[in-house]
């Protein structure tokens, strides 16, 4: 594909809870899985306040950075008590037309921002170029968008398994999934 595309594909599990960011109607999608989540479980109502507010500020954050969509997972811990779910947010960080960076000059960018606890690689996904940026937590995919026209960022955060193991694979998996149409 030469041209930039006009849409993406991305294979997400079915337990994976999708809240569209791009409509206004995304925080009552995010409270109906905070309801949910919590109806399964015996968290006490300060914990789910909290789990609220942190899952409505990172929405929040992300709609003002580019967020298309925002996936939630929960994960028990091994006490049986749930904390923040793992999470991706997709983000599209366009850039006019050929002044996208290419995907060395940004892994340097990002390893001169983020230091020594990450790890930056590039790698070569069925998308495109792509810088792959990794920490205990989280792992954040840089799709490099044909035509140059900026990335597709795929940020996962795993607050409770962390990326090393089955969860940081399935992460890996759906990055890999990734179509340009």
């Amino acid at each position: 594909m030469a041209g930039p595309p006009s849409d993406y594909r991305l294979l997400v599990p079915r337990d994976w809870f999708r809240v569209d960011l791009t409509h206004e109607r995304w925080r009552g999608q995010l409270k109906t899985f905070v309801d949910r989540e919590s109806a399964a479980g015996s968290a006490p109502a300060q914990a789910r306040r909290e789990v609220w507010t942190t899952l409505r500020n990172t929405a929040e954050g992300g709609v003002a950075r580019g967020a298309l969509e925002f996936f939630l997972k929960t994960e028990p811990h091994e006490t049986g008590h749930t904390g923040l779910p793992a999470s991706l947010m997709v983000s599209l960080l366009p850039t006019p037309r050929g002044l996208a960076p290419e995907t060395a000059d940004l892994a340097a960018t990002l390893a001169g921002r983020r230091g020594p606890a990450s790890e930056i690689t590039t790698v070569a996904l069925g998308a495109g170029d792509t810088v792959r940026a990794a920490t205990d937590a989280t792992l954040d995919f840089h799709i490099r968008m044909p035509g140059g026209v900026g990335y597709l960022l795929l940020a996962f955060a795993l607050p409770l398994s962390g990326t090393e193991g089955p969860m940081g694979n399935l992460c890996t998996a759906i990055a890999e999934s990734l179509r340009w149409i």
